[in-house]
């Protein structure tokens, strides 16, 4: 009978702990680390290809930035040569898109 006593007392006499939040620390990748290096992209090439990006054809592009559908073609091109020269092949839309917010050369605010 007097261990079930303590065991109230013990029970009556505790108080809630309040949890501190925990928090991780932000970290914000511009380049790969410890990795190949970036390509690097020239203004003009970073505009196409978030355009690129945001519209559903090259055509789109076109329409948007005055340029010629070969215009688009080159600059794509070229961007893909680049990330394949540092050993990141780019070969889709998708992947062009995943290196270039790797890199920083476009965020997820501008998509």
């Amino acid at each position: 009978m007097s261990a079930s006593l303590e065991q109230e007392d013990i029970v009556s006499e505790s108080k809630p702990v309040q949890a501190q939040p925990i928090s991780a620390p932000t970290v914000h990748l511009t380049s790969l680390p410890d990795g190949p290096p970036s390509p690097q992209l020239s203004s003009r090439e970073v505009e196409v290809l978030l355009a690129w990006i945001l519209s559903d054809t090259k055509g789109d592009v076109c329409r948007r930035l005055f340029i010629a559908p070969g215009t688009v073609n080159t600059h794509i091109g070229r961007i893909r040569e680049k990330y394949s020269r540092v050993g990141r092949p780019a070969p889709t839309k998708a992947a062009l898109l995943a290196r270039a917010l790797q890199d920083g050369y476009i965020s997820l605010d501008d998509i």
